[in-house]
């Protein structure tokens, strides 16, 4: 059995991991959780939608069997007092922007993983510091869960799809499709061998010519997330920057000798 653990709001990038889990010939659960545990005290838990009836619609129309709907007081109930923290991999990038954030995702995942009981879980790289958070915690914990990680899936014109795009005007949404353009040159900039600080300082000033404020743009190992990765580790790009008051995502894998 598969898990896809999600926030709601689908898209088709949530369908994609319930698609990639039926691909395996399992029964797949979904699982729908507005976290607030993962939300910081200026972060948008009151505003980020809500839309379950069409939610269970879309997961009915891709094949899930059966959707996890538990309510607050299931997953924290009255004197509710454990956290789970994993270490190294949280601290930087969001870790550093949204403190906290990471022991939020790891507690709440640990809680569906126990009461679901899958043999594998799916996540989507768009998140790709929870996607190594859950995998370093589930080797770290013994959960005997296999991690698969899909690739981002994107709009047309390249943008990561995301709950949160929802949020962007016309005239934002236009402009943040800068956002993987630009780590996209700067990913073949970097993989070809140009020198990394000066690909990742256009990188942001392009970021900011297109209208973003930059979170962050840092070039990381791909497993543990070390902005200082050593020769011949696989590297991943990533970056974070608002666009208005939405906060966008995206990362990119470096492809060396590209």
């Amino acid at each position: 059995m598969a898990l896809v653990p999600t926030m709601g709001a689908l898209h088709p990038g949530h369908i994609a991991l319930v698609e990639a889990a039926r691909r395996q010939g399992t029964k797949v659960v979904a699982s729908i959780f507005v976290n607030p545990r993962q939300f910081g005290p200026n972060e948008d838990l009151t505003r980020y939608p809500r839309r379950e009836t069409a939610d269970l619609a879309m997961l009915a129309d891709a094949g899930c069997d059966l959707a996890w709907l538990p309510a607050v007081e299931t997953m924290y109930p009255d004197g509710f007092a454990t956290n789970v923290s994993v270490s190294g991999v949280t601290e930087g990038l969001d870790g550093a922007s949204r403190p906290g954030h990471f022991d939020g995702v790891a507690t709440v995942v640990s809680k569906l993983f126990n009461q679901v009981s899958p043999d594998a879980a799916y996540f989507g790289e768009k998140d790709y510091q929870q996607l190594q958070v859950i995998r370093r915690m589930v080797a770290d914990l013994d959960f005997d869960i296999e991690v698969v990680g899909v690739p981002t899936q994107r709009d047309d014109d390249g943008l990561a799809l995301s709950s949160r795009n929802i949020y962007l005007d016309e005239t934002e949404r236009a402009k943040a499709v800068a956002l993987p353009r630009v780590l996209g040159v700067a990913a073949r900039a970097i993989g070809r061998g140009d020198d990394v600080a000066a690909a990742l300082a256009e990188a942001e000033a392009n970021l900011v010519a297109a209208g973003f404020a930059v979170d962050y743009i840092a070039l990381a190992d791909a497993e543990t997330l070390d902005t200082d990765p050593a020769d011949g580790r696989p590297r991943r790009l990533l970056a974070a920057a608002r666009m208005g008051a939405t906060r966008l995502i995206d990362n990119i894998a470096i492809e060396d000798g590209q």
